[in-house]
């Protein structure tokens, strides 16, 4: 299932897309899509039961905000360094085991919101990234198998990055990570069943319509499987919370100089296989 919310910040409603690509509304079935829903079997079950018989109502979909896909988010978990020619482009050794970073959950935002640059940056990067959303609560987790079977889906996700806090101002790279609007997700969260393989995925990125990324998650250091389990041996995963599972290469900061950080006016457009595209504007803080 692709599932989705619509309307204004902070109003948004429940809603699915169809294999036909026709807006349902699911606000007569489910309050909202979140963490609880998405560790809901008989929930789930609802919704797919109601979709498969045509009964969803449809939404007009014309002028119609997508706001991120997934309420409530507790945590925004991000891998750094997972693929090997983002390791190569930035001059870095592959780490032996995960980079751990946060985000904190206010960086969320639509797929197609404004992105901000914030003030007195120079140095704003974009990141394509497969964001896998937990549907079930993990810790200590034993295997690839049982971490995948926590994973209620996946969504595009855009870490941006302001390098110049995250590398030159000292401490830890989260300065440079938790600027507002630094984490625009979706349109979708498309459920596991519809991704049997989240290592073969394609990622693309374009910067004022020129391609910038072109990745792929087989190029992962560390795959999807072995980042839920990694994670899980550190903190409780509960459902709602996200992992952000690193970019390939292709930023700003691995290109020669002057390199081409973003500015104000700027357009950026990414997407995953399967899981949909986004686009945003950037504009001054």
């Amino acid at each position: 299932m692709k599932l989705l919310r619509v309307g204004t910040a902070g109003a948004e409603r429940p809603a699915l897309l169809d294999a036909e690509g026709v807006l349902r509304d699911l606000s007569g079935i489910v309050a909202d899509i979140d963490g609880a829903l998405l560790a809901d079997d008989a929930a789930l079950g609802r919704i797919r039961s109601a979709a498969e018989a045509g009964e969803l109502p449809a939404l007009d979909a014309a002028g119609l905000r997508v706001g991120p896909p997934l309420a409530r988010i507790g945590k925004v978990v991000c891998i750094g360094l997972n693929y090997h020619d983002h390791a190569t482009e930035t001059g870095a050794e592959p780490p032996a085991e995960p980079v751990i970073f946060f985000k904190a959950a206010d960086t969320v935002v639509g797929p197609y919101d404004t992105v901000l640059v914030p003030r007195g940056s120079e140095k704003t990067d974009w990141e394509v990234e497969l964001a896998v959303v937990i549907g079930r609560t993990a810790r200590y987790l034993g295997s690839h198998e049982e971490a995948l079977a926590h994973v209620a889906g996946y969504a595009v996700a855009h870490d941006v990055s302001e390098r110049a806090f995250q590398i030159e101002r000292g401490g830890t790279w989260d300065k440079g990570k938790n600027c507002e609007t630094f984490n625009p997700l979706g349109p979708w969260l498309v459920t596991s069943d519809e991704v049997p393989d989240p290592q073969r995925l394609s990622l693309k990125l374009w910067v004022n319509g020129e391609l910038k990324q072109d990745g792929n998650t087989s190029d992962q250091i560390f795959p999807v499987a072995e980042v839920v389990r990694y994670v899980s041996q550190f903190m409780t995963l509960y459902p709602g919370d996200i992992i952000n599972t690193g970019t390939p290469a292709g930023v700003a900061l691995g290109q020669p100089e002057p390199k081409p950080f973003l500015r104000a006016g700027d357009v950026v457009e990414l997407e995953i296989e399967g899981l949909g595209r986004q686009r945003q504007e950037l504009k001054d803080a």
